[in-house]
């Protein structure tokens, strides 16, 4: 019987043993070896006693009367190898260790001649200290020396005076950086960091330097990259400047000259909220909170300033609501009495009155009244209409108003628009005067607003088919009303104009 119950202790203690290599979520470990040599630089002779150690850790490990050393069991990846001997430099060697194979490496060790001497603290070549005008990729070039050649290695840290922001460029065997997508005028502050392993970190100077100013721009205008909107401002020269990230969905930017914000809104995980920012795309803060910004579809979707900057209206489904720039003294002014959503709004300057557009939940069924600030209905300007309406934007004085309506009055489940058109109320005489005479036959016109001095309409114009390009143009209104023949193209391929 004990012999039986030896052979179950036995057989026990293999099972136990074989699955104690297993890890618990029964994967194992990979492992490789690494076999080495170590000489001298100079007669090649073996060196014993050489310690050496890899990175990331493994095994200490130290050579034998050959110069001979190995590391067993050690995870297969890319290691460093460092050596240590006293009379000899310590010298880095790369490895790479793979599956059951043998990773061999030499070392080759100079003899320590003398006292370590520390890097000289680095000096700036480019940009000089306290250059102005530099470009948003700019390129940091250094010089530092060292009197033993030890090969150096860099660590650049660099911040700006418009934000917290400190960055860190780590382990550079050069002597240059490329920075990128710098801020338009800022100040820049650079200093080097350089080792040479074996003596503590030498620091340069603080180095600065500043960038270009922000150009002049008038326009804000919106272009699809990949599968986000993203924000330009353009100059008069039909230059344009990207001021807001490739990796966030934002568009419907509007510009408030009193306060020198651009307001805008941007995907925000499951929701839309709105978002304000400097003329340059700088200092970006989130307004809206526990009420995002939301209607039938986030394409037809508006907001509006008032004329001081300080707050913004904006729409929820059947709701309008007033907020602070800041985010602050969130109030509802407006539900709409049949459930409708509302789409568009905007605020006269004089802060009298406020066009909205409501629609039902598939935008159509649509209609076009004012309300004062206190949110009562003061006179309607279009009753419930059928096909797409939009594009709302009243004029300095609030006398008239911008709207386009589709003609063809075509409703469909994708909210198609076949023959768009612009339009212009005018509140002393209640008429309406369509202003759009030269469209070309199959295209839209969409998302009108006055020029900065109302001489002329901005607008978008693109093909009714719902996929071709979208074009920003402009044309010049005469004392008639009728449109100019004249329609000139300012931005190939961008929407969303806002021209202050």
């Amino acid at each position: 019987m004990k012999y039986i119950n030896s052979i179950i202790i036995l057989v026990a203690f293999l099972i136990f043993s074989s699955c104690s290599e297993e890890k618990i979520d029964g994967t194992s470990e990979v492992y490789g070896t690494i076999t080495g040599k170590v000489v001298s630089a100079d007669a090649f002779v073996p060196l014993e006693n050489v310690k050496v150690f890899s990175s990331p850790t493994s095994s200490t490990v130290f050579t034998d009367a050959e110069g001979k050393f190995t590391i067993k069991n050690i995870k297969i990846g890319e290691y460093s190898l460092q050596t240590q001997m006293d009379g000899y430099l310590s010298k880095f060697e790369a490895v790479t260790v793979n599956k059951n194979l043998n990773s061999e490496v030499v070392f080759e060790l100079t003899k320590n001649t003398g006292a370590n001497q520390p890097p000289s603290a680095p000096l700036a070549i480019a940009p000089l200290d306290n250059a102005l005008g530099e470009n948003l990729s700019t390129k940091l070039e250094w010089n530092a020396t060292d009197s033993n050649n030890d090969i150096l290695t860099y660590e650049i840290t660099v911040r700006n005076d418009k934000n917290t922001t400190i960055a860190k460029f780590s382990d550079i065997k050069v002597k240059e950086l490329v920075l990128t997508n710098l801020l338009y005028g800022s100040k820049y502050f650079w200093q080097v960091s350089v080792t040479d392993s074996k003596s503590k970190p030498v620091l340069s100077q603080v180095f600065t330097f500043s960038t270009l100013a922000f150009p002049t721009t008038r326009f804000l205008i919106v272009k699809k990259i990949n599968s986000n909107n993203v924000i330009f401002a353009a100059s008069q020269d039909k230059t344009s400047y990207q001021i807001t990230s490739l990796e966030n969905n934002s568009w419907r930017p509007r510009k408030n000259n009193q306060s020198d914000k651009i307001a805008f809104i941007q995907s925000n995980g499951a929701q839309n909220h709105i978002f304000i920012m400097n003329s340059d795309g700088s200092n970006k803060t989130k307004v809206t909170n526990s009420v995002p910004i939301a209607g039938f579809n986030p394409d037809y979707i508006g907001f509006s300033w008032n004329s001081s900057g300080n707050k913004i209206i904006y729409p929820n489904f059947d709701k309008l609501y007033e907020i602070g720039s800041d985010g602050s003294g969130l109030r509802k002014i407006f539900q709409t009495p049949n459930g409708k959503f509302i789409s568009e709004c905007d605020w006269s300057s004089d802060g009298t009155k406020i066009a909205i557009k409501v629609n039902d939940s598939n935008g159509y069924k649509a209609e076009i009244y004012v309300i004062n600030s206190s949110g009562v209905v003061i006179s309607t300007i279009l009753p419930e209409q059928t096909g797409a309406i939009g594009g709302l934007n009243l004029s300095i004085t609030g006398k008239k108003l911008l709207y386009t309506k589709d003609v063809a009055e075509y409703e469909s489940s994708n909210y198609r628009q076949l023959d768009t058109r612009i339009f212009e109320y005018n509140f002393i005489t209640a008429a309406t005067l369509q202003i759009t005479t030269e469209k070309i036959g199959g295209t839209n016109d969409l998302d009108a607003r006055y020029s900065p001095n109302e001489a002329e309409v901005i607008f978008v114009n693109t093909s009714n088919d719902g996929v071709s390009e979208k074009n920003i143009l402009k044309m010049e209104l005469y004392i008639s009303g009728n449109a100019a023949l004249k329609r000139e193209v300012l931005f190939s391929g961008n929407f969303m104009p806002d021209w202050e």
